[in-house]
């Protein structure tokens, strides 16, 4: 009778002992996903999120974004030299803390609803106003369009809801595509903006027009009340704060 190999068994047994391993580290998913909004780039919007899988139909997501100072993105190049808005600068930086849930293949894949919480900080300089022709009562002096230029910050905490859908692309499937589909969050804000005169002082009655020039603006949903003064106006802002989410990010899983 031919004697078994012993390094053949060895081997044999050994395979069919690790096989079940093997293919177990395999199914098991990676669960950590780094991804950047391609969107935001044409608004000057630079996002950086890290996506936490922490089971099939739940992840976290943390999203830091920054908008560095400088005029208004793509609404600049259609204003002339001469506009109000023209010189206006803005910045903006956001922290958003995403919990979402996955309703198809789950792992960071499928189509998801995302429940979220956003605080940001929005810097405004070089905002200006045209205060209308008036005449000083006190030294009879004749102004058209008095410039008032306002400076200054709004901060907002706001809850929301997104949907979007996430692919997985690739052999690996380590290559990702995730739209958000349409996003809403809604909250609370504060702040204020400093207007300042250049060279001119208003009269008690010029300050009474200005200051309801500015009341009668009526700007949507914001709400804010004004104090004004011999050299310029303060708005404090005290209101609800509505923002929209949409765009496309770029990532790798790992």
């Amino acid at each position: 009778m031919k004697k078994p190999n012993i390094m053949k068994t060895i081997a044999f047994v050994f395979l069919i002992t690790c096989a079940p391993l093997w293919g177990q580290q395999d199914s098991i998913p990676r669960k950590n996903i780094i991804k950047t909004n391609l969107t935001g780039f044409i608004f000057r919007n630079y996002q950086l999120t890290y996506e936490r899988a922490l089971n099939k139909t739940f992840s976290v997501n943390i999203t830091y974004a920054k908008m560095p100072e400088g005029g208004l993105p793509i609404v600049k190049n259609y204003l002339d030299s001469d506009d109000n808005f023209s010189q206006t600068q803005i910045s903006n930086q956001s922290f958003t803390l995403e919990t979402r849930i996955y309703l198809g293949k789950g792992w960071g894949k499928g189509f998801y609803i995302a429940p979220y919480y956003r605080n940001s900080k929005l810097e405004i300089k070089e905002l200006v106003y045209d205060f209308d022709e008036t005449l000083n009562e006190v030294t009879g002096q004749y102004y058209e369009n008095i410039p008032v230029t306002f400076s200054g910050s709004i901060k907002s905490n706001n809850f929301g809801l997104l949907i979007g859908t996430q692919w997985l692309l690739g052999k690996k499937q380590n290559w990702v595509i995730d739209f958000w589909i349409l996003g809403a969050h809604y909250g609370k804000a504060k702040g204020n903006l400093n207007g300042a005169l250049k060279n001119i002082s208003l009269s008690p009655h010029q300050q009474e027009l200005l200051q309801q020039e500015l009341i009668d603006l009526d700007i949507p949903i914001l709400e804010y009340s004004v104090k004004t003064h011999a050299n310029g106006a303060i708005a404090d802002i005290d209101s609800p704060w509505l923002g929209l989410r949409s765009g496309l990010s770029f990532g790798f899983r790992f």
